[in-house]
């Protein structure tokens, strides 16, 4: 029996296991971006009371140019949000609003939400963002899963082309959150770890189901600009990602929190973006200064077999794609300045070629 504790305690659980790679190869870390940037996927909440000095001095150490916070909200925390801004660092930052689609059964839609677009752009939105909980959990007032491709948001994504701002819609969650919780399932660490990311069948529509309708919405409105959020979730199948840019001109993505799946396939990923530069912007997603140097090093060197910085997400290793400049700058920054309105092009014409 003693025996048997003994060897319990000193199993190493997997979660605990971080071993110290003994790989000497060159190595190339960067905390500094080689041209500014636009991260267009950003959340800042208490923006609306937010003292910005020390968040834009942290962007200027990033070379961060600018910021899009795709948390505005809307009502008063909207207005609060964009007075901060105006006030203070107008050519910093740009602000998203957001729409309850719950809302959608009541008697003033779609007329409040319309004129709710046409004020915030008015006030200097720029945007509108989509959280997950569309497809996902919103709910009509029958109780019924409100669907990506609702025909009654038909009116929302049409008003957004004529405004002439983007939507940045963020649908459904990695395929893997559908698998089977077994071994054989590589977010299987952070299923464990955040159990309520599970997405099983008798609570949630299929994966697929909820791609399909995101891409319907992408089809039926041409005219507007789609920017969709974590490479559409195909970061796992970049070949399925740019087949829907081919079929579709309006549509755009982003890398935030996806960067470990460029970083793994580091071959095949440079290859796609360099054919793809056009339609690829900078992300993040959630803000921490540090995790910020990850993507620079993917996205400007050649550098091999170094960590991610956030195990969950990937126990793998990365590898640099070292862009060429001018897809750099497309990621970085130029291809956000042709999709997003108001930004102040001043801002990157040093770096411009």
């Amino acid at each position: 029996m003693i025996g048997l504790i003994q060897y319990r305690l000193n199993v190493m659980d997997v979660e605990d296991y971080e071993p110290v790679s003994t790989l000497k190869v060159p190595q190339h870390p960067l905390s500094h971006a080689k041209f500014p940037f636009i991260d267009v996927h950003n959340h800042q909440w208490i923006m609306p009371v937010q003292d910005l000095d020390g968040l834009v001095t942290e962007m200027d150490s990033l070379n961060m140019a600018v910021m899009v916070n795709l948390s505005g909200f809307r009502g008063k925390v909207l207005e609060w949000s964009l007075d901060n801004v105006h006030q203070n660092y107008p050519k910093r930052f740009v602000v998203f609003l957001n729409l309850n689609f719950e809302n959608l059964d009541d008697a003033g839609w779609p007329a409040e939400p319309l004129q709710m677009l046409e004020e915030g752009v008015k006030q200097g939105v720029r945007g509108l963002k989509v959280y997950k909980g569309l497809g996902l959990t919103d709910k009509d007032n029958d109780g019924k899963r409100i669907a990506v491709d609702d025909p009654r948001l038909d009116p929302i994504w049409a008003k957004c082309g004529e405004l002439g701002i983007p939507v940045l819609i963020h649908s459904g969650e990695p395929s893997p959150f559908w698998d089977p919780k077994d071994k054989r399932n590589e977010r299987w660490l952070e299923l464990k770890k955040q159990p309520d990311r599970y997405r099983p069948a008798d609570k949630f529509p299929p994966f697929e189901q909820i791609m399909a309708e995101q891409h319907n919405i992408f089809r039926k409105h041409p005219n507007t600009k789609f920017i969709d959020a974590h490479l559409g979730w195909f970061g796992n199948d970049l070949e399925r990602l740019g087949k829907l840019f081919d079929e579709m001109p309006n549509v755009y993505t982003e890398l935030g929190a996806v960067l470990a799946e460029l970083g793994r396939q580091p071959r095949f990923a440079r290859a796609w973006m360099i054919k793809y530069q056009d339609r690829i912007m900078f992300g993040k997603d959630t803000y921490k200064k540090e995790e910020y140097y990850a993507y620079f090093r993917v996205l400007e060197t050649a550098d091999e077999y170094f960590d991610y910085y956030r195990k969950y997400h990937a126990h793998w290793k990365l590898y640099g794609l070292d862009l060429p400049d001018s897809v750099l700058r497309k990621v970085y920054y130029k291809n956000a300045l042709r999709v997003i309105p108001g930004i102040d092009k001043e801002l990157f014409e040093a770096t411009m070629k």
